[in-house]
């Protein structure tokens, strides 16, 4: 098989096979932190929204800081699932300035809103 290992797991992560799209996504998984630019540049690209959904879970896990933008970013999307995933990625992240913006976050949602990235 031709490609690099995060080449190979990414095409995996894409099959209609959901035992070797999990598997692409464990491998993926095991390896995200020494790709994280190829990260970025793969959910930019990406179109398919479980996909992308799986990349920003990705990205989130790897707890680099230079993925804090792309958080941030993300956390603002119209998209829920994108917006707990960012949520999510920015705890882990667990910096000041994460706290900071996921505080602020917390604090435009509506009076009574259930809390967004749970406790």
């Amino acid at each position: 098989m031709v490609g690099s290992e995060f080449e190979r797991a990414l095409r995996l992560m894409r099959r209609h096979d959901p035992q070797l799209a999990e598997d692409g996504f464990g491998w993926l998984r095991e390896m995200a932190g020494a790709h994280v630019d190829d990260l970025i540049v793969e959910f930019g690209r990406e179109t398919d929204h479980g996909l992308r959904c799986w990349l920003l879970e990705l990205i989130g896990e790897t707890r680099s800081p230079r993925l804090f933008d792309l958080l941030v970013a993300q956390l603002q999307s119209e998209d829920e699932s994108l917006r707990d995933w960012a949520g999510r990625g920015l705890r882990l992240l667990d910096t000041e300035e994460a706290r900071r913006v996921l505080w602020q976050h917390e604090q435009n949602q509506p009076p009574g809103a259930a809390p967004v990235f749970g406790p």
